[in-house]
């Protein structure tokens, strides 16, 4: 007992201090695990390779969780519109990069079926790394990261009959030989075992069949009834039995346990429980793939990689620049463009986790000589390592230089003038620019961002790249004759003095202006700005009165009390925004002010408090009465 204890401190301790640090330098927690397992390994030799490995086998089980959370976001519907990256891109990297590998091993005299092994293994990629990594990093939702799922998708789904295959390359010579390696670990249960191969494939099917009625029929009741027992422990307790259950039940059938937890979250996506699902599985998760990751830094073998270092070393960078070049010729030819396809070819180069279980199994089915294990081990585990590196590449080497050539490209030739020129076209000036629009309102749309210029060309909305702060441009699209002009870009210092500019060059236009928060409202209306209306303001208005009637207050109160806000708001804004006006740079925001806010907040809680029967206000008094039955449409 004592020495587990001493063996979960060691690790944990670890992590404590090797993440932060690792986070702080911005080399990302990724690099952090696994620092903190080659400290602990072979430096400071606190725990055993063996020890490693037989952890390393629990760690794993945080890939097979992080499937399972993966699935979770993706609805049955999604996964069919990926069909075609799915099977194109995924298909061709796992194909294109074995065949690669497969030839090449072969050249260096080994048998065909050996170096057919080595190509299958190394056209993996680590799902663990790369997913983790891109949500620490946010880019999740980038073409690139959508792109390099896909693959990573397919390639779990591939490990399926790669499995199958191994068995059926062994070499004659190694089979005594390989015999006396098996450690029996994945053969110890089996309900597979001496089926026949039709017999194999029926329970194959049968298993994946199970798993998704269980999960679209059974689960729903399941969940149901534990959470009427208000027990969160219960609850998550659940969580862990379907996702141990599921992985368990794959792993009888000879199936990969990662391929059906993601199944079984895929059927979940819909349930009404994804959420608690994702918060309750979440914090395992985390804590097992980090496990994971320290493994794998404390399983290098630094006597083996001192013995063969050149050779280790040469096989690693091989491995991943090969990788990378088919990867950016498949960015190329799936139109994976600019710094998406760097993302999507840097984060995919090394070899993956999966590629320990089928060194593994190879070896024990006798396709590997034992010789060439603790190489391939090793080449695969120094990929990985360096898969950090490249992430910090693409941060520091690749998104510069596309932000400066975006910066450098010249701007668009405006060949038309509008009645309203807008200037931003993200999520706010879209909505404005489609009401002028629909009101057959003439604009000319301009915006800095190239990126988000070629989405609007895509859908339709001509719009113009270019920095509005220039003269030229501005005269090109029609400055003297524009009746208004929307301000709507993000950047808040540049809103601010294209407003000045504007009403400097023509103080008769009328300058309608987005704010970010209210010192940014406060600046624009100094700059001269006509209307100033802050981001959020109207649509958490409505959301209150939502609010207020789901508390069951009238829609004709909720409308009310919403409308008497909305004027003391006003109001309580120009009291302060004139006491902003007076005061210095540094000083606008100080006692004074906030007296001044507190105050204000203080009269308008007195506002809402007040009978709105007896004490009617000049809001109210210019209510207009509802039509008949208004009051059916608003209870919908």
């Amino acid at each position: 007992m004592t020495g587990l204890l001493l063996e979960a401190f060691v690790y944990l301790a670890a992590a404590v201090i090797a993440v932060p640090l690792a986070k702080r330098l911005g080399l990302g927690s990724v690099l952090g695990y696994l620092v903190a397992g080659v400290v602990i390994g072979p430096v400071l030799g606190l725990v055993g390779s063996e020890e490693s490995v037989t952890i390393q086998h629990y760690a794993e089980f945080g890939v097979v969780m992080m499937l399972f959370l993966v699935g979770l976001e993706l609805e049955p519907a999604m996964l069919w519109r990926m069909r075609s990256r799915l099977l194109g891109l995924g298909g061709l990297q796992v194909g294109l990069t074995a065949s690669l590998f497969t030839a090449i091993a072969w050249q260096f005299a080994l048998d065909w079926r050996t170096a057919l092994a080595i190509g299958l293994l190394l056209s993996l990629s680590s799902t663990a790394i790369v997913l983790q990594t891109f949500q620490e990093k946010g880019l999740s939702r980038s073409e690139g990261a959508r792109s390099a799922f896909s693959v990573l998708l397919f390639q779990d789904i591939a490990v399926i009959p790669m499995l199958a295959l191994i068995p059926l390359l062994a070499l004659p010579e190694l089979a005594a030989h390989g015999a006396g390696h098996g450690d029996g670990g994945h053969h110890e249960l089996s309900l597979v075992a001496g089926l026949s191969g039709w017999l194999y494939a029926l329970v194959i099917i049968a298993s994946i069949a199970g798993v998704i009625a269980a999960g679209h029929f059974l689960s729903r009741p399941l969940f149901r009834a534990i959470a009427a027992t208000g027990l969160r422990e219960a609850f998550t307790a659940a969580a862990l039995m379907l996702v141990i259950g599921i992985a368990l039940l794959m792993s009888l059938v000879g199936l990969s346990p990662a391929l059906g937890t993601f199944l079984a979250g895929v059927v979940l996506a819909n349930s009404e429980f994804r959420h608690e699902l994702e918060t309750d599985i979440e914090p395992f998760k985390g804590l097992l793939l980090g496990l994971f990751f320290i493994t794998v830094g404390a399983g290098v073998q630094f006597a083996v990689l001192a013995e063969h270092i050149g050779l280790v070393l040469a096989l690693t960078v091989g491995v991943i620049l090969l990788k990378a070049l088919l990867l950016f010729a498949l960015a190329v030819v799936f139109r994976v463009r600019r710094a998406d396809g760097w993302l999507f070819t840097l984060s995919l180069a090394q070899a993956g986790e999966f590629g320990f279980v089928l060194i593994s199994y190879a070896a024990q089915n006798s396709v590997l000589p034992t010789d060439l294990v603790p190489v391939l081990s090793l080449v695969v585990a120094l990929s990985m390592f360096l898969t950090p590196l490249l992430f910090i590449a693409f941060d520091r080497l690749v998104l510069p230089r596309y932000a400066a050539n975006e910066e450098q490209r010249d701007a668009d030739v405006i060949d038309e003038q509008g009645t309203v020129i807008i200037v931003g076209i993200g999520r706010f000036g879209q909505i404005v620019n489609r009401m002028l629009r629909a009101n057959q309102v003439p604009t000319v749309v301009l915006d800095r961002n190239p990126q988000q210029i070629d989405n609007m060309r895509q859908v339709g909305i001509k719009s113009y790249f270019g920095d509005a702060t220039r003269p030229d441009l501005l005269h090109a699209a029609g400055i003297e004759d524009a009746a208004l002009v929307v301000i709507a870009m993000d950047d808040q210092d540049q809103a601010v003095e294209l407003t000045r500019q504007l009403k400097h060059a023509r103080p008769g236009l009328k300058v309608l202006a987005r704010a970010y928060d209210r010192g940014h409202l406060y600046a624009l209306r100094d700059a001269g700005a006509d209307w100033v209306v802050s981001e959020t303001y109207h649509s958490a208005l409505e959301l209150s009165k939502h609010a207020l009637r789901g508390l069951e207050y009238h829609p004709f109160r909720a409308e009310k009390l919403a409308h008497a806000f909305d004027l003391a708001e006003t109001r309580g804004r120009d009291a302060l925004y004139e006491e902003w006006l007076g005061k210095d740079e540094g000083e606008r925001y100080g006692n004074s002010f906030q007296t001044l806010f507190l105050e204000l907040e203080e009269a308008l809680e007195r506002l809402m408090i007040t009978d709105r029967d007896d004490g009617h206000d000049r809001g109210e008094r210019g209510w207009t009465p509802p039509p008949p039955h208004y009051t059916d449409s608003l209870k919908d």
